[in-house]
C-alpha cells in the first residue's frame, strides 16, 4: 500500500512528484513514475492537500506568505516535498528540510525565502546566534514588519509567523481505506499485465513466475524505479516491447543479516538501504561499517531524495554506468552478486571482469540480478569513497573512486589495495596496476609519490574522451587517492601506529564535507509613521498570485483546458549545423498514427521571413545554419503521436563548413554590421601617462535561461474574418502579435494574444517565443482546429538560444596608485545564426564596459560573431553583465600586478558624483560610495579578510577569498522607442476596478507593484483593484516586459490613467466628501461621467547617438555592492559559498518583498553564470547539455551560508514611480563577487608553488578550471594535450 505525492510540475531530473505507503509517505517524480506501477497505490498531487477555494495546507501557506513562491512552476513540486517530509516526520529539523529539497530547483526565488518559511516547521531551525548586524536572523519569526531596535526606520522582517495557521498532524488525509482494503488481497496474489501500443508490462506474483518470464522475453528490461529506463524511452528514443516490474517479488526486497555483512535484495530501494546501513553503523564497532560508511557517503550525493526513493539498487548495478556513485565501491569492497535464471543461481564478485563493456556486464540475458552482499571492513581494513560532480547536490559524477586498503596486523604495510575509479574509461575500473606495484610498502611519503606516479600512467584519457575535462579528471584520480592517503595516515596513528604525522595544514584535506544550515538577515526601510493603513506601497505584502501557485490552482499556458477537436505539433527540426536540405521524407511520419498532416515552408500563406531583423524564416527553405532550425512540424491527434511522427521523418543534407566558436568567428571574420565602438578622451596620451600597461583576455561562457516552464503557445482559429486568438508564454505579446500575422498573411488587428502569467523569462522568452508561436498558429490557420505545442525541456534548449558567450581582450594603462587612466578594450559576443536581439546587447556591453570606475581615457570596440549556432538572444543583464565582468577582471590584473589588494584598487577608482561616462552622460544621485561603505561595514570586510588570511597560512589544501565588487546598471531600453507603456483601468460600478497594463507577469511581482501603484493613487484598498492578464486587444502597441523598466513604464502609465479617473471623481467626492468610494462611483455612474481612461507614458529626455557619442543612454542607474568569502578545496577544485552580504540601492522600495527576492533570485542566477552553468558545444555545433541531468543550475545548497541583503535608505529616485528604482537584472552582476573570490582563493593556493601575479580564470569558474589554476604537484603530473593534436569532445564557443 503506497501513497504517491506527485509534483506537479517539471524539475530536476526532468520532472517532479511525490509518494506513499502504509508504512510511509514517498515523493517521487512524475515523469519517471510509470502508470502502471501505480497499481493499488493512493496518489495524491498538489492540489488533493488544500486549495484557495477549500483550505490551505499549512506547507502551502507558509511557502507564499514567507514569498517563496515567485513564478510559481516549482513551487507545487517544493510543496509536496515538504508534504512528504512531514507526514513521515512532523518534527524534523532544517538538516532534514534541506535533504527533502535535493531534487528540487527553483530558477527564481533563490531558494533563501522557501527555507525561511519552512524553518518555522522545524524543531529548531538554523540560526546565526544573534551574530547579524541587525541582531538574530530569527527575526523573521517574530512579530510583523519590526524594526532594528537602534535604527527604528529599519525593518527586518518579511512577513509574521503569527499569520501562519498552525500545523497539526493529526489532521492529514488518510490512506483510502477501499485501496486498504483491495491491497490486503490483491498485492501479493496475483500477477498484473497491461498492454500498450508499443510496450507489454508484465508484473509478477513471484520470483519463479519472474525467472520463466526473463527466460520467455531475455530483452526485457527489469524495471522498478524507472529512474534509466523512464530517461532512454523519453530522451533516448529506445522502445522495449516487454517491461517486467518486480517490485513486490518478496526474495527481491529482503535485507539479510549474515555473518559476512548485508545482504540487500536488487529491488531495494536506496532510500532503504541507506535506511539499514545507517541503523548498522550506529550498532556495530566501527571496524566493521567502513564499508556502510562509504556507502552512505555517497548517497548523500546520490540524486535526489525523490530518485534514492524509488531507483532500485540492482538497477543502479545493471545500468552498468561508467560515472556510477556506488559501483566504484561495491568494486572496492569486493561485494558478491547473486545471479539467478530458472535453472539456479550463482554468484559473481564486482571486480575488473563484472562490466565487460560500455552500459554491459557478465550478466546473460535470461539471468536476474537477485542479491548483493555488501561485507563488513575488517579491524585493518580503511575504505573511502569520493564523489566529484558539477554541483554538490542532484549530479551525476565527472569523477567517482572508491579505495580500500588492508594492512598486515600491527603495520602500516600494504596487505591488500584496491582502487576504483568511475568517469575514467568506459565501464568502472580497477586501478590494478598500482594496487599492485604498492603490495608490501609502507604507507608513506614514497608510496604516495609512487601512486601518484604509477596513477598518472594507468589512468590516462584520450584527449578526445567523450565528457571531456580530461586534464580534470586525470588530476582527480591522484587528488583523491591524496586525500585517502592523508586519511589513512591519520587512522594509522590514532591506532598506535609511528607513521608519519599529518601535518595541521594538511588536516582540511581529510575533512568530509557536512553543510551549515544557512542563516540570512533582510534590511529594508520601514514605511513612514502615520502612512495610510490602505497603502501598501513600501510594504512587504505577498506576490499577489502566491497561495494559488501554491495550491496549483494557478493557471498556465498548458494548464488551459483541452479545446475540442483539438491539435497537438511537434517540431522538425535540424540535426546540422550547416547545411543545405538535398531531400525531406515524410512517408514514414505520414502514416504514424494520429498524423494530420506535415508543414513546411511551402504552407506558410503569409511571409516565411520573420524575426527581430527580418533574418530568420519561419521555415528553414533550402538550408539551415544551426542544429535545431526548425524545418517543419508535424500536427496529430496527441503528443506522443506527434513527436513520433516528427523523429520518423527523414531529412538528407549536404554539410557545409559550420563556425562554432568565436575564434573561429574571428579567423573568418565573420561578423554582423555594424562594428559599434564608445571613444572617449585621448587614448594615445592616457597610455603615456601610464606607468604600466597591462594586457589580458578573458572568456565567459554562454547561459541557458532554465525558465522552468518551456515555451509554449495554443493557437485556436475563430471562424470569421481570418481571428486568430493565441495563448502564449511570452514576455512580449505585441511581437508575437506582429510576427503571427505576418505569417498569417492578416492585419495584427485580426491577432488576439493572452499572456496569463510565465513560469518564468529572464529574457528568453522576449523575443524568441515567436520560433514557436508562428510554427502553431501556421498550423492553426491551416487546418482551421486549435493546436497546442509545449517543447520538451531538451527541444527548449537545443532551439531557443541563451545568453551570448563573450570574449574580451583588453590593455589597460595604470598609475602605480592603482589609478586606471586608459583603457583599449573589444568584445565579441557568440551571436549566432541570426541578429535577433545582438547590437542591442552588444551595445550594453560597451555601456557597462567601465563598470563603476571613472576611465579619462577609453576605447570600446564590440563584434557580434556570426555563427552555426542557434541564435543567442536576451538574458537577464542583457549584454551588462558580460561588459562589467571583463571590467572587473582587469581591475583585478591591475591590483595583482601591483601587489595592491583588490579592493582598495576598485575604491580608488569608483566613479563620484557628478562625474560622465565614456558615453558623456553626469552621473547624478550617484549612491555607489554609500552602497560600498554600508557594505564593507555590514560584512566586517576587514575582519573578514584577516581571518581569511590567517586561515590560507594555516592550511595548504584548502583556501579562502574574498571580493567586494559594486555594480553600476543603466535604466532604459537603449532603443529609444521602446520607453513607453500603457494601461487601461475601468472602475465598475460595484467599486472594484480591473486594471490591464502592458506589462507581463513572469514571477516578478509586476501585477502586484501595479495593484499597490494603482491602490495607492485612487486611494483604496489593493483588494478592490484585479488584473487578470495581458491581452493585445485591451493594451496595444506594448513593449516587452524586458530591461528592468517595466515597473517604472508601466507603473507611471497605471498613475496617469488612475489620475485621470480621480478627476472625473472629484466633482463627486467635493459633493460628498462623507461618502465611500462606492458612492461617489456610482454617482459618477449616473451622471454619465466615463469610469474607462487609458493611461500612457514615455521616458523622457532619451536618446543616444553612437556617431556623435552623445544624448542620454538612460533616465538613471540602480547601484549595488556586493562583498563574498567562499572556501576552495584545491585537490578538487570544489568551493562553498561562505558569505555574501549585498548592499542595494532600489530607490524606496514599492514592495520589499518582492525587491529582495528580486536581489537574492538575481544573484543566484549570477551565481549560476559565473560559478557553475556551462553549456557544452562539439565541434560540429551540436549543444551537448540539453537538460537538468547534463546542465547544472545552483540548488538550495548553493546558497551562502550566511546571506545578507539590505536595501540602501534614504536614497529616493525622482525619476520613476514613487522615488522607486528597477531592481531585476541589476543585482544579478553582484554574483560576480563570488567568482572574484574564488579567484582570490585559486591567488592563495597559486601562491604555495610561488606563482605570483596575474593569471587566467574563465568564467564559469568551474570545478574544472578552479582544480587546473590551482598549480601543484599533481596537476604537473598530468600536463595537458597539445592543442590541435586532437578533436576535443566539445568546444569553447
Amino acid at each position: 500500500m503506497w501513497r504517491l505525492h506527485r509534483h506537479a510540475v517539471p524539475i530536476p531530473g526532468g520532472a517532479a512528484a511525490a509518494a506513499v505507503s502504509s508504512a510511509g509517505h514517498y515523493a517521487v517524480n512524475a515523469c519517471l513514475a510509470p502508470l502502471c506501477s501505480l497499481h493499488l497505490v493512493a496518489v495524491t498531487t498538489v492540489e488533493g492537500i488544500g486549495s484557495v477555494a477549500r483550505k490551505l495546507h499549512p506547507v502551502q501557506e507558509r511557502i507564499a506568505r514567507s514569498h517563496g513562491s515567485q513564478c510559481g512552476f516549482c513551487t507545487p513540486g517544493i510543496v509536496m516535498s515538504m508534504y512528504a517530509l512531514l507526514r513521515n516526520n512532523p518534527t524534523p529539523n532544517m538538516a532534514d528540510v534541506e535533504e527533502a529539497f535535493q531534487g528540487n530547483l527553483c530558477r527564481c526565488t533563490g531558494y533563501r525565502p522557501i527555507l525561511e518559511g519552512y524553518k518555522t516547521f522545524t524543531v529548531k531551525g538554523g540560526c546565526c546566534g544573534g551574530k547579524g548586524q541587525n541582531g538574530c536572523c530569527m527575526t523573521n519569526g517574530n512579530g510583523a514588519f519590526q524594526g532594528s531596535k537602534d535604527k527604528p526606520e529599519e525593518a527586518t522582517s518579511l512577513f509574521n509567523t503569527a499569520d501562519f495557521e498552525p500545523y497539526d498532524p493529526t489532521q492529514e488525509v488518510i490512506f483510502p481505506p477501499e485501496l486498504m482494503n483491495l491491497s490486503k488481497g490483491q498485492r501479493s496474489s496475483r500477477s498484473l499485465c497491461f498492454h500498450g501500443d508499443r510496450t507489454t508490462w508484465l508484473q509478477p506474483e513471484s520470483l519463479d513466475e519472474l525467472l520463466l518470464l526473463k527466460w520467455k522475453h531475455p530483452d526485457a528490461r527489469l524495471v522498478v524505479g524507472n529512474t534509466e529506463v523512464g530517461i532512454e524511452v523519453k530522451f533516448k528514443n529506445m522502445v522495449y516491447p516487454v517491461v517486467l516490474a518486480p517490485g513486490f517479488i518478496a526474495e527481491l526486497n529482503a535485507v539479510t543479516h549474515t555473518e559476512d555483512g548485508v545482504v540487500f535484495g536488487a529491488a531495494c530501494t536506496l532510500s532503504h538501504m541507506g535506511a539499514v546501513l545507517k541503523e548498522a553503523v550506529q550498532s556495530l564497532p566501527p571496524h566493521q561499517t567502513q564499508v556502510f560508511q562509504a556507502i552512505l557517503e555517497q548517497l548523500r550525493w546520490f540524486a535526489g531524495q525523490q530518485i534514492r526513493n524509488v531507483a532500485a539498487i540492482g538497477g543502479n548495478i545493471m545500468t552498468a554506468s561508467p560515472i556510477s556513485d556506488l559501483n566504484p565501491v561495491f568494486m572496492a569492497a569486493g561485494c558478491k552478486l547473486t545471479l539467478r535464471d530458472k535453472d539456479g543461481s550463482r554468484e559473481v564478485q564486482m571486480d575488473d571482469g563484472f562490466f565487460t563493456g560500455y552500459r554491459k556486464t557478465t550478466v546473460r540475458p535470461q539471468e536476474i540480478l537477485l542479491s548483493i552482499l555488501i561485507p563488513y571492513s575488517k579491524k585493518c581494513q580503511f575504505v573511502s569513497a569520493f564523489k566529484q560532480s558539477p554541483r554538490r547536490e542532484d549530479d551525476i559524477s565527472i569523477v567517482t573512486a572508491a579505495i580500500s586498503a588492508i594492512f598486515s596486523p600491527g603495520t602500516d604495510v600494504v596487505k591488500d589495495l584496491r582502487l576504483s575509479y568511475g568517469g575514467m574509461a568506459p565501464v568502472t575500473v580497477l586501478a590494478k596496476k598500482t594496487a599492485n606495484r604498492l603490495l608490501g610498502r609502507q604507507w608513506g611519503e614514497e608510496l604516495l609519490q609512487e601512486a601518484c606516479s604509477s596513477l598518472a600512467e594507468e589512468m590516462s584519457l584520450d584527449p578526445s574522451a567523450p565528457g571531456g575535462m580530461v586534464r580534470y579528471r586525470q588530476t582527480l584520480t591522484l587528488s583523491l587517492f591524496y586525500k585517502f592517503y592523508l586519511t589513512v595516515l591519520q587512522k594509522l596513528r590514532l591506532q598506535g601506529l609511528s607513521v608519519q604525522e599529518v601535518s595541521s595544514e594538511c588536516l582540511s584535506a581529510t575533512e568530509i564535507y557536512h553543510p551549515e544550515t544557512p542563516s540570512s538577515v533582510q534590511v529594508y526601510q520601514a514605511v513612514p509613521e502615520g502612512q495610510n493603513q490602505d497603502d501598501m506601497v513600501g510594504c512587504p505584502i505577498m506576490h499577489l498570485s502566491a497561495l494559488k501557485q501554491a495550491t496549483g490552482e494557478a493557471v498556465y499556458c498548458d494548464d488551459v483546458p483541452l479545446y475540442e477537436n483539438e491539435l497537438y505539433l511537434a517540431l522538425i527540426t535540424s540535426t546540422k549545423a550547416h547545411a543545405r536540405i538535398l531531400s525531406v521524407d515524410v512517408s514514414v511520419a505520414e502514416r504514424c498514427p494520429g498524423v494530420v498532416c506535415c508543414l513546411f515552408a511551402s504552407d506558410v500563406p503569409g511571409s516565411n521571413v520573420t524575426g527581430v531583423r527580418q533574418d530568420e524564416t519561419v521555415f528553414a527553405d533550402g538550408q539551415v545554419t544551426c542544429v535545431g532550425h526548425i524545418i517543419g512540424a508535424v500536427v496529430a491527434d496527441s503528443q506522443l503521436h506527434a513527436q513520433r511522427a516528427a523523429k520518423a521523418v527523414r531529412i538528407q543534407y549536404e554539410e557545409l563548413k559550420p563556425i562554432v566558436t568565436i575564434q573561429e568567428a574571428i579567423a573568418a571574420q565573420s561578423f554582423y554590421e555594424p562594428i559599434r565602438t564608445i571613444q572617449n578622451g585621448d587614448l594615445e596620451a592616457g597610455f603615456k601617462q601610464a606607468d604600466h600597461i597591462l594586457e589580458g583576455e578573458i572568456h565567459m561562457g554562454g547561459q541557458e535561461h532554465f525558465y522552468l516552464e518551456t515555451n509554449v503557445t495554443l493557437a485556436v482559429p475563430r471562424e470569421e474574418d481570418g481571428e486568430m486568438e493565441l495563448f502564449i508564454s511570452s514576455q512580449s505579446p505585441s511581437d508575437s502579435q506582429s510576427f503571427v500575422a505576418k505569417a498569417l498573411g492578416v492585419p495584427a488587428n485580426r491577432v488576439l494574444v493572452r499572456v496569463k502569467r510565465m513560469g518564468g523569462g529572464f529574457g528568453g522568452k522576449e523575443s524568441r517565443t515567436t520560433v514557436l508561436s508562428t510554427v502553431v498558429a501556421v498550423a492553426a490557420n491551416r487546418l482551421k482546429r486549435p493546436v497546442r505545442c509545449m517543447l520538451d525541456r531538451d527541444e527548449d534548449m537545443l532551439i531557443t538560444g541563451g545568453r551570448h558567450p563573450f570574449y574580451g581582450k583588453y590593455k589597460v594603462g595604470f598609475l602605480q596608485s592603482g589609478k586606471v587612466v586608459a583603457l583599449d578594450v573589444s568584445f565579441y559576443s557568440n551571436s549566432g545564426n541570426s541578429m535577433d536581439l545582438s547590437q542591442a546587447i552588444m551595445e550594453r556591453a560597451l555601456f557597462h564596459m567601465e563598470n563603476s570606475y571613472r576611465i579619462p581615457n577609453v576605447r570600446g570596440q564590440g563584434f557580434m560573431c556570426r555563427t552555426n549556432l542557434p541564435s543567442n538572444t536576451a538574458f537577464r543583464g542583457f549584454g551588462g553583465p558580460q561588459g562589467m565582468m571583463v571590467a572587473e577582471n582587469w581591475i583585478t590584473d591591475v591590483a595583482h600586478s601591483l601587489g595592491h589588494s583588490p579592493e582598495e584598487v576598485r575604491r580608488l577608482n569608483l566613479y563620484l558624483e557628478g562625474e560622465s561616462t565614456p558615453y558623456n552622460q553626469i552621473l547624478h544621485g550617484l549612491t555607489l560610495d554609500r552602497c560600498w561603505d554600508e557594505c564593507l561595514s555590514r560584512s566586517e570586510y576587514e575582519q573578514r579578510r584577516a581571518a581569511a588570511d590567517l586561515f590560507n597560512r594555516q592550511n595548504r589544501w584548502t583556501k579562502q577569498g574574498l571580493a567586494i565588487v559594486p555594480t553600476k546598471f543603466g535604466i532604459s531600453f537603449t532603443a529609444t522607442f521602446l520607453n513607453q507603456a500603457g494601461a487601461l483601468v475601468h472602475i465598475y460600478r460595484d467599486g472594484s476596478v480591473l486594471l490591464t497594463h502592458g506589462g507581463t507577469e513572469m514571477g516578478q511581482g509586476l501585477h502586484t507593484k501595479m495593484v499597490q501603484v494603482a491602490s495607492r493613487v485612487l486611494g483604496i484598498p489593493c483588494s478592490k483593484v484585479f488584473i487578470s492578464e495581458t491581452s493585445t486587444n485591451t493594451v496595444a502597441n506594448t513593449s516587452p516586459t524586458a530591461a528592468s523598466a517595466s515597473t517604472d513604464l508601466n507603473g507611471a502609465a497605471v498613475q496617469n490613467a488612475c489620475e485621470i479617473l480621480l478627476k472625473r471623481l472629484e466633482p463627486f467626492k467635493t459633493k460628498n466628501p462623507k461618502g465611500s468610494w462606492e458612492d461617489w462611483v456610482n454617482a459618477a455612474y449616473f451622471d454619465r461621467v466615463n469610469l474607462s481612461a487609458n493611461g500612457f507614458y514615455k521616458t523622457p529626455d532619451l536618446g543616444y547617438d553612437f556617431d556623435t557619442n552623445s544624448g542620454r543612454a538612460f533616465n538613471y542607474y540602480s547601484y549595488g555592492v556586493a562583498c563574498s568569502e567562499v572556501e576552495i578545496d584545491c585537490l578538487t577544485g570544489a568551493h562553498k559559498n561562505l558569505r555574501t552580504t549585498i548592499v542595494m540601492d532600489v530607490g524606496h522600495s514599492l514592495n520589499p518583498a518582492i525587491d529582495i527576492g528580486q536581489v537574492e533570485g538575481g544573484f543566484m542566477q549570477g551565481l549560476g553564470l559565473f560559478t557553475l552553468e556551462e553549456l557544452h558545444y562539439s565541434p560540429q555545433g551540436v549543444l551537448l547539455t540539453r537538460g537538468p541531468g547534463s546542465y547544472k543550475i545552483p540548488a538550495f545548497g548553493d546558497i551562502p551560508t550566511q546571506l545578507t541583503v539590505s536595501l540602501l535608505r534614504d536614497a529616493p529616485n525622482e525619476k520613476a514611480i514613487f522615488a522607486s528604482k528597477a531592481v531585476g537584472e541589476p543585482p544579478l552582476f553582484l554574483a560576480a563577487s563570488v567568482f572574484y573570490a574564488i579567484k582570490d582563493a585559486v591567488r592563495a593556493a597559486r601562491a604555495e608553488s610561488q606563482m605570483m601575479g596575474p593569471f587566467r580564470l574563465d568564467s564559469p569558474a568551474s570545478a574544472e578550471r578552479i582544480r587546473n589554476a590551482c598549480c601543484d604537484r599533481f596537476t604537473k603530473l598530468c600536463p595537458p594535450a597539445e592543442p590541435g593534436t586532437f578533436t576535443p569532445w566539445s568546444v569553447r564557443v
